[in-house]
């Protein structure tokens, strides 16, 4: 069958193993000191190592080649790395199934309300940001200009990613500070995720394919101070580094329990 496939220019590859790294279906491997396919059918065609190469020996073709077999490369990767090796590529999959399907026509009706993409069409600011309601107390605008936000709903293609900033924001974050929506979401787009509390497995992957995708110039990671949402910064860094990106600000803002900003620490570049 005709299908995309990676090829691999031998003559620029150094050697180095990112693209080994990058594959989460285990297609490649060092031979004499270059990279090569150890089997096509293990190869989805989706390209997760192009990016990871420094020197641009890999890129992605359209040729007849044998099909991709999920089932044969669950168990090659099971041989090689076990089950947490499955668990990074079954979390690859679910990435790529999102890419096709934010990529594929959708009808009015078709999917679940929650879970289709949109970009909010702001009309101009007002002079206050609040509006008044009875009993004198007052409400604030949301600056959120997108759906979904959860970072298991959004597809790393979506377009209000591009040509903005990042907020990958703990969900604690806006309920503990008050400022999180002017200060943190205004004119951003944002992913939202709990790393003690969500099922993590493919958030490197999803965050490292948004990164990859779009023209975004900066992350910043909102964070609480308590321990746990560490992670969220973890997250963030290794997505960071499989991303292939080289050119990214990465910031981590801590916010304490009591809601204020506690400090901003420049993280890449």
């Amino acid at each position: 069958m005709k299908r995309k496939i990676i090829e691999i220019n031998e003559a620029l590859c150094n050697g180095c193993g990112d693209c080994i790294v990058g594959c989460a279906e285990g297609a490649l491997q060092l031979v004499n000191g270059k990279a090569k396919m150890v089997k096509e059918q293990f190869c989805d065609g989706f390209g997760d190592c192009v990016g990871t190469c420094p020197t641009g020996a890999l890129q992605i073709v359209e040729r007849e080649s044998e099909a991709f077999d999920e089932t044969a490369t669950i168990e090659h990767v099971r041989k090689l790395g076990g089950e947490e090796a499955v668990k990074k590529m079954l979390g690859a999959a679910e990435i790529h199934e999102a890419k096709a399907k934010a990529a594929a026509p959708r009808s009015a009706m078709g999917g679940c309300p929650g879970m289709q993409v949109r970009t909010a069409q702001k009309k101009e600011a007002p002079k206050t940001a609040t509006t008044s309601v009875a009993g004198g107390g007052q409400v604030i605008k949301s600056d959120l200009e997108q759906w979904p936000i959860q970072l298991h709903l959004v597809p790393p293609t979506a377009p209000f990613f591009d040509g903005k900033e990042l907020v990958v924001l703990s969900t604690c974050a806006p309920i503990a500070s008050p400022d999180v929506h002017w200060r943190f979401v205004r004119g951003r787009s944002l992913v939202v995720a709990c790393p003690k509390l969500d099922r993590t497995e493919g958030y490197v992957e999803k965050l490292a394919a948004i990164m990859a995708q779009n023209n975004i110039p900066k992350v910043i990671v909102v964070r609480m101070s308590v321990p746990c949402c560490g992670g969220l910064t973890s997250i963030t860094q290794q997505a960071y580094k499989a991303s292939g990106r080289t050119d990214l600000v990465i910031e981590e803002v801590t916010i304490g329990l009591d809601g204020e900003l506690l400090k901003t620490v420049q993280l890449a570049r």
